[in-house]
């Protein structure tokens, strides 16, 4: 009876806890890009000491940046056929910090968010979601980003900017990471990255 029971057990876990595949994994683009609001066109860095920018010199390849500061989901809707001139292959995806900001209903911002990744996926490509937290704690927002990489199956690196906020060490405005802000944001983000590649 123990045999089976360690069996089922053993079974279980295997099966309800092993790594889902991530979704386009391995994916046959050539491109990898950063797709988002300022967080991503670097806002608050000096020239090439933005997250992209880092990330790219960290695996040795260029990473195209089509961040656009004040961006919220619904302008990275809007602004999703720029992906057209290229064959991507991951694109990391950092969108939302600025509905939170504007207090947009976030069923909004996730209705959003899925198709941004649900069009992404259509072209083959890897999404690396990165989240972003509503506030300093644990809330709503946080978990609606787990929620989006765990239904689309997406890489996913949670809270980005946790432990940056409110420390001036790492801001260099309210909302903006400086330097070494964005330091932290890419050794988050690089190994994930390079996973992928």
């Amino acid at each position: 009876m123990s045999v089976i029971l360690t069996a089922i057990i053993l079974f279980s876990v295997f099966y309800f806890f092993r790594p889902k595949p991530i979704t386009n994994y391995p994916s046959g683009g050539t491109d990898i890009i950063a797709f988002g609001d300022s967080l991503v066109e670097g806002i608050g860095a000096t020239d090439g000491k933005d997250f992209v920018s880092l990330l790219s010199q960290k695996i040795g390849r260029p990473i195209i940046n089509l961040g656009h500061s004040g961006d919220t989901t619904t302008d990275g809707i809007s602004r999703l056929s720029q992906l057209d001139e290229y064959k991507p292959k991951v694109v990391i995806l950092l969108l939302g910090g600025n509905d939170y900001l504007k207090k947009l209903p976030l069923a909004d911002t996730e209705k959003n968010l899925a198709a941004i990744i649900k069009n992404i996926q259509a072209r083959g490509a890897i999404v690396l979601l990165l989240g972003v937290r509503g506030g300093l704690f644990n809330d709503r927002f946080d978990s609606m980003f787990e929620d989006l990489a765990d239904t689309y199956r997406t890489a996913f690196v949670s809270d980005v900017l946790g432990g940056l906020f409110g420390n001036v060490k790492y801001m260099s405005d309210s909302v903006h990471p400086n330097n070494l802000g964005y330091e932290k944001i890419a050794e988050r983000v690089y190994p994930v990255l390079l996973k992928l590649l």
